[in-house]
């Protein structure tokens, strides 16, 4: 056992190392905020929903609300065959609303269906220089488009990740998630200031139309329903390195819900999990297989210490490193998230993340889970 224990410490302080350079790299990372300048980039707004009848209206209001030139922007709606009224409901809004709102229902396109085809369809029909993607169940600050369109003509990058931040509900549950989603935000903002973009989000990434159609969008990976974020995000960084950029700025932050009940989570992190394998760059594997492993070992441990492999002390070092690396990184984030006091749901947290990522690491292998409505089955290739 004594080598078990080995491995399992070296595998600890390799992803001590690779989360210490990312705390590091986070604090570099500057604090954007909007400046006066007035920038005049032509922006594409691209909203695919499917099901999103709850939630549109909020964000169509919040794009009224923008600081940015009416006329600088237009906002593509993306329906990808919903079964509730988000159509009605977007319809009726450009009625009454000034904003330039275009409606896109993918059922009018014979075989297109799903958030890549939507997407696609959206980019190609665009008007904008610049593309700028949310989901439609998400909120946006007035100064979103603002902050991103300075920070696109000072760079000058390709691709821009931003800040997504879950909304409280006040319950164990969804606090426990706010903590979780902030760790994965922070190493894809920390990683992309390393040079070595791993993750980003969809509800706000940007990127400029030409870039999207150079490396003809999501070509080589249309059999994987999940995605349309981070494949598009490597290819942009395998064609222009040093432009994938992070946006550091809490007037460009988007927030989004929480899952509300633990089904319902499992599903989402088993679709993000699906992307996995087939990711394509070495560093980008490597890390996500690091991840397994460190949770593998730390479950094996618990398991040798129960059945007398492992001491007590050595069980217990091994759980207090990786706690205590993650929490140094965690609360550094959760404080750009204005959620610092959250730390203290790492502890529950603990409890239930090693678990929790082997199954859903396990599970994405399969490639098959329900999102929106549907169930997804891998696609052989």
């Amino acid at each position: 056992m004594y080598v078990s224990f080995l491995i399992c410490g070296g595998l600890c302080l390799a992803y001590g190392w690779i989360i210490l350079r990312r705390w590091w790299a986070w604090l570099r990372v500057p604090d954007v905020v909007p400046t006066v300048a007035v920038p005049t980039t032509f922006i594409s707004v691209i909203i695919p929903v499917r099901n999103e009848a709850r939630h549109i209206l909020n964000l169509l209001a919040d794009l009224e609300q923008q600081t940015y030139a009416k006329s600088g922007f237009e906002v593509v709606v993306v329906d990808d065959h919903s079964e509730d009224n988000t159509v009605d409901l977007v319809q009726n809004f450009k009625k009454s609303s000034y904003l330039p709102v275009r409606l896109i229902c993918l059922q009018e396109y014979i075989g297109l269906s799903q958030k890549k085809a939507a997407i696609t369809t959206a980019v190609t029909q665009a008007q904008g220089e610049l593309i700028v993607q949310t989901d439609g169940d998400c909120r946006v600050n007035p100064d979103w488009l603002l902050t991103i369109a300075q920070f696109y003509e000072q760079t000058q990058a390709v691709c821009i990740s931003g800040p997504v931040c879950l909304i409280d509900n006040g319950d164990l549950f969804t606090r426990m998630q706010v903590v979780e989603f902030a760790s994965l935000i922070g190493v894809g903002g920390a990683s992309m200031a390393l040079g070595k973009p791993n993750m980003c989000n969809g509800a706000n990434l940007a990127y400029t139309r030409k870039a999207f159609l150079d490396v003809q969008g999501y070509a080589g990976t249309e059999h994987v329903a999940s995605g349309d974020d981070e494949f598009l995000m490597h290819k942009l960084a395998g064609k222009f390195p040093g432009q994938v950029l992070f946006l550091k700025s809490r007037a460009s932050m988007v927030y989004t819900a929480a899952q509300q009940t633990i089904p319902a989570f499992v599903q989402q992190r088993i679709r993000w999990a699906s992307k996995w394998p087939n990711y394509q760059a070495a560093h980008i594997k490597t890390l996500a297989v690091l991840v397994f492993a460190v949770n593998l070992g730390l479950f094996w441990a618990i398991i040798s210490y129960f059945f007398g492999g492992f001491t007590g002390p050595q069980t217990l070092g091994l759980y207090l490193f990786k706690f205590g690396i993650d929490g140094l990184f965690l609360l550094t984030v959760l404080l750009f998230f204005k959620r610092g006091r959250y730390i203290l749901y790492q502890i529950p947290l603990q409890f239930v993340y090693i678990p929790y990522v082997l199954y859903t690491a396990l599970r994405g292998l399969r490639g098959a889970y329900s999102w929106k409505g549907r169930q997804i089955e891998k696609v052989p290739v």
